[in-house]
């Protein structure tokens, strides 16, 4: 099933003709759980690799062992709450047994795990340029590949991350199984298999890009909205409604959001660079529910088994990570930031 975005409240540039020439295209993912295959873009899902080319470690992971989760019983623990939500209940009736809080509880718990070597690379996102326009793959390829460490890093607290370009008609023999982690540090970091559903969309600069008199007026205007809208009814707000969409996505705007903007650029030649990919565990929430698609109508968002839920992915406190490259170079390091 494909994933519509609803038409914006209004057009910001009618109001604002500046923003026009300012306006990006965003690609939506809308991550949906299901069962894809190396030959399909996913978050979460299996990648197209070379069986001859050697899965990639942490190379600050390494053995004999690690304190952390097995993610074997994260994801029992999130299949037993999956299920437990889904049955009928008697009123007042626990939502676990016995049993499946112990092993629900369990799961949570960190405790020293071996660990033979690095902590193998987790598959986070595998895209397709035939499934993604606009992506800014380097000459000849035509798949992004993204993987991560399950542990937090310092200085910023988010994983350590490898971006693969390659071109799928050269992966002659596909490698049939990848090692999985045996213990990780951050649950979040585990994304269920998820197919998506790319759609294309118009975003423009989140207010803390704009120059500061645009930001002024719009902010103004967003407080008449306000003080005129209906009883219960919420205003039309710029950056949760007309600006930047939340949720996973390849390219558009940055979704400043606790931060100032900051200058970013590449640490190996200082060129500028250019967003790629964002990844977030919620696609909408009660401030960006006008992004919801047509399609989902019928779930709110907030619970984790809502299909804006899908990936089981967390960043920080629920923020995003976004991911950006080099626009000089595609073979230079690539940047990351979370909002």
């Amino acid at each position: 099933m494909t994933r519509t975005t609803p038409p914006r409240p209004l057009d910001v540039t009618t109001l604002y003709p500046e923003l026009a020439p300012l306006a990006r295209t965003a690609v939506r993912l809308h991550p949906r759980a299901g069962a894809p295959t190396a030959t399909d873009s996913s978050i979460g899902g299996p990648l197209l690799w070379p069986a001859g080319e050697p899965w990639p470690g942490c190379p600050e992971h390494s053995g004999p062992w690690h304190r952390g989760l097995d993610p074997v019983g994260v994801r029992l623990r999130r299949r037993i709450l999956a299920e437990a939500w889904a049955r009928p209940r008697a009123e007042g009736e626990e939502l676990l047994t016995d049993e499946e809080r112990v092993v629900v509880g369990r799961a949570t718990e960190k405790t020293r795990i071996a660990q033979d070597g690095p902590v193998p690379l987790v598959p986070v996102a595998q895209l397709y340029a035939s499934d993604v326009p606009g992506l800014p793959c380097p000459d000849g390829a035509d798949l992004l590949q993204v993987l991560w460490c399950p542990f937090d890093h310092d200085p910023d607290y988010l994983p350590y991350t490898e971006l693969r370009w390659r071109t799928a008609a050269d992966v002659g023999t596909p490698l049939a199984t990848a090692p999985q982690p045996s213990v990780i540090g951050n649950a979040g970091y585990l994304p269920e298999p998820c197919v998506l559903h790319p759609e294309p969309v118009t975003e423009y600069p989140a207010p803390h890009e704009l120059p500061e008199e645009l930001a002024e007026r719009i902010s103004a205007w967003e407080e008449r909205n306000e003080e005129e809208a209906e009883e219960g009814e919420a205003g039309v707000c710029y950056q949760y409604d007309l600006a930047v969409a939340p949720g996973s996505k390849a390219g558009g705007h940055a979704p400043w959001s606790f931060s100032d903007p900051f200058p970013m650029s590449c640490p190996e030649c200082g060129a500028g660079v250019r967003p790629l990919l964002t990844l977030d565990g919620t696609e909408w929430d009660g401030g960006s529910g006008s992004w919801r698609p047509i399609e989902d109508a019928g779930y709110d968002g907030y619970h984790f088994l809502g299909p804006a839920r899908d990936t089981q992915l967390e960043i920080g406190r629920s923020y995003s990570m976004q991911l950006y490259v080099c626009r000089a170079s595609p073979d230079h390091p690539h940047v990351q930031n979370m909002q």
